[in-house]
């Protein structure tokens, strides 16, 4: 059973001098004051620039200018030029991927109001409130195509269709794809169109590099007349940068081989491992040339999260329980003392006093909801008895126990009895009613 806790206070007791992103309950990391949103493994972010930049520069300073005296009209200084163009702009790519939001949908502070349970839960007793609950599983109509939306527990909202929470953010991302530990970032709708450009622009600069690596080395076996062995001796930059690129390809070259797959049949990463739309017909596939207009020519919706903004908190809510069902207070409690504002009264009388009066063992008592039904005297003589001190108050349906009553209520306990049994066993405007139990 999931209780929301009330909100947290802080410490200075000045809501004024928080931002969203300062008390914000997802695991990313935030830069420059919130303008910058990342993934908690952040630290991988500069792990994959090294990778990036570090090859690149070695190519730049033992292949590139090298190369620059064996091509006239400048094309030699084209060679760094470009690579050092296309180095930057995957980067920026890669910054554009990891430092934005991917599409958080923001977590609600309080669950949404549960539904009532069918019609036949509906009918509940007296005090107690219907069994409510919060359904797992909804269904919504998206373009005239039902969609199931799961209930999400953590953010406590239903996600949107093809939204899914991520574990290691701990966010629910629109159009959710997967988690890149290589970008340190959930890849959603927000993010997705970079993601895809950051791996094919570093697929091409791989090729360049590979590329020119074996140009050099051309270069040197020409120049030199030599075997292909040597010309490679004479340059284990470029050896050794083949090896990288030509690993490096197998990765990024087949993630962009995969992803345009996904691309151009409307697929996420996730709704291909997960759900398998070859299998059965994908409701999200437009056709090869709508799929990749959606997808690199509409406009990216903006964010609905200011991680900026100021922080403006609600007052404290009561505890509900919106896991299983929500239940009443008074739900499984006794109706024995007080309720609605009505006290009880005694159910059952000795068999002492019954034989006293009637020489038979009976039973007197009052049935719940009928007290209203008693004349103003038996009910005023009730109260006022329960209401003294050392009486014993009853529950219904006790079966056992001494009790203390005046010797008014005893002699119109009596009466009644008397009553019912010169009417046949039944009175039909005092509401007590009397039981023969076998002797």
């Amino acid at each position: 059973m999931y209780v929301v806790p009330p909100p947290e206070r802080s410490g200075s007791g000045s809501n004024g001098d928080l931002r969203v992103y300062q008390t914000w309950k997802g695991s990313n990391i935030f830069f420059l004051q919130g303008r910058f949103v990342f993934g908690p493994d952040v630290r991988s972010l500069a792990l994959t620039i090294c990778l990036i930049a570090v090859p690149v520069t070695i190519f730049c300073i033992f292949v590139a200018r090298n190369l620059m005296d064996d091509f006239s009209d400048n094309w030699g200084v084209s060679i760094v030029a470009v690579a050092v163009v296309f180095t930057i702009y995957d980067i920026i790519l890669l910054l554009l991927t990891s430092g934005r939001d991917p599409g958080i949908i923001p977590r609600n502070a309080h669950p949404p109001e549960p539904e009532p349970l069918d019609s036949s839960n509906m009918d509940a007793g007296a005090g107690q409130t219907p069994q409510l609950r919060l359904p797992r599983v909804k269904e919504v109509e998206v373009n005239g195509v039902t969609f199931k939306v799961k209930y999400c527990d953590t953010c406590m909202l239903y996600r949107p269709p093809r939204c899914s929470h991520c574990s290691i953010c701990n966010n629910c991302v629109e159009k959710f794809d997967h988690h890149c530990p290589w970008v340190g970032q959930c890849i959603g709708l927000r993010n997705y169109r970079f993601f895809f450009m950051f791996i094919f622009s570093t697929t091409l600069l791989c090729v360049y590099v590979f590329a020119f690596c074996w140009v050099y080395i051309r270069k040197i076996m020409e120049s030199e007349h030599t075997t292909i062995w040597k010309a490679m001796l004479k340059t284990p930059a470029s050896i050794v940068l083949i090896v990288y690129t030509f690993i490096a390809m197998w990765f990024v070259a087949g993630l962009t081989a995969f992803h345009l797959y996904l691309i151009s049949t409307n697929q996420t990463t996730y709704e291909n491992f997960r759900y398998r739309y070859d299998r059965r017909s994908n409701p999200h596939n437009k056709g090869v040339v709508n799929n990749f207009r959606e997808t690199f020519t509409s406009a990216i919706p903006p964010s609905k999260n200011d991680f900026r903004a100021m922080v403006h908190r609600e007052g404290p809510l009561p505890p509900r329980s919106v896991a299983g069902g929500f239940m009443s207070p008074n739900m499984g409690k006794a109706n024995d003392d007080i309720e609605m504002g009505r006290k009880a009264v005694w159910a059952d009388m000795g068999s002492e006093h019954g034989d006293a009066k009637n020489g038979n063992d009976e039973r007197l008592h009052v049935r719940d909801g009928e007290l209203g039904e008693l004349s103003p005297d038996v009910r005023t003589t009730v109260d006022e008895q329960s209401d003294r001190p050392g009486t014993r108050r009853s529950s219904w349906g006790r079966k056992s126990g001494s009790w203390d009553m005046s010797p008014e209520v005893m002699a119109l306990a009596a009466r009644v009895v008397e009553q019912n049994q010169n009417g046949g066993g039944s009175s039909s405007g005092s509401g007590l009613v009397t039981e023969n139990r076998p002797t």
